[in-house]
């Protein structure tokens, strides 16, 4: 069995696409998924399978679908290439300690990644490195004129964003034996 973690994309915001991870760790285990733990409730599950990646996040969202009767978008990664993602930052530390990662479920066509690099909005950075976003602004996310969703269209790729510190818990409950409940 090797470990993964699950990153489910817009659960749990905004009053939309409820998922309580109480019901999402049962559901998983029942599907035979093995240590199955959740971190915070926007969506990051950490588990042990004996399958890939495609069949895993294939397999979540059709376990959401046919629960939560909703679809929702499934990036599985290993503990490594979260880290890999993670040091992979081209920021600063100070800038790193206020980045957000968007990975996301397929290698964007370089030309469009290359045409999308052009765009540039005032005291926000972006880089775009393989299958992730890595993204600035030293307002916050939610002051940033930056638009997922017009990215997502120009690279012809769907993702999923998760901050620093996220990504930091995540790292360290892969390498620990720490559980939410």
């Amino acid at each position: 069995m090797s470990k993964f973690i699950a990153l489910l994309k817009g659960i749990n915001v905004g009053g939309h696409k409820k998922v309580a991870m109480a019901n999402l760790r049962q559901l998983m285990t029942k599907e035979g998924f093995q240590n199955v733990q959740t971190y915070i409730q926007s969506g990051n599950i950490i588990f042990d399978s004996l399958h890939n990646a495609d069949v895993i996040s294939n397999k979540i969202q059709k376990l959401i679908h046919s629960h939560f009767k909703f679809e929702v978008l499934v990036i599985v990664k290993t503990p490594q290439e979260i880290l890999d993602i993670f040091e992979a930052c081209p920021f600063s530390v100070e800038k790193k300690e206020k980045s957000y990662f968007i990975m996301f479920n397929s290698l964007p066509n370089s030309e469009l990644v290359e045409e999308v690099s052009k765009i540039s909005y005032e005291h926000e950075e972006f880089v775009i490195k393989n299958k992730c976003l890595y993204f600035y602004n030293n307002a916050g996310y939610g002051q940033a004129k930056f638009n997922w969703t017009a990215f997502e269209r120009k690279l012809k790729v769907t993702g999923t964003a998760r901050n620093y510190n996220t990504m930091v818990q995540l790292i360290a409950l892969t390498t620990s034996d720490k559980n939410d409940g």
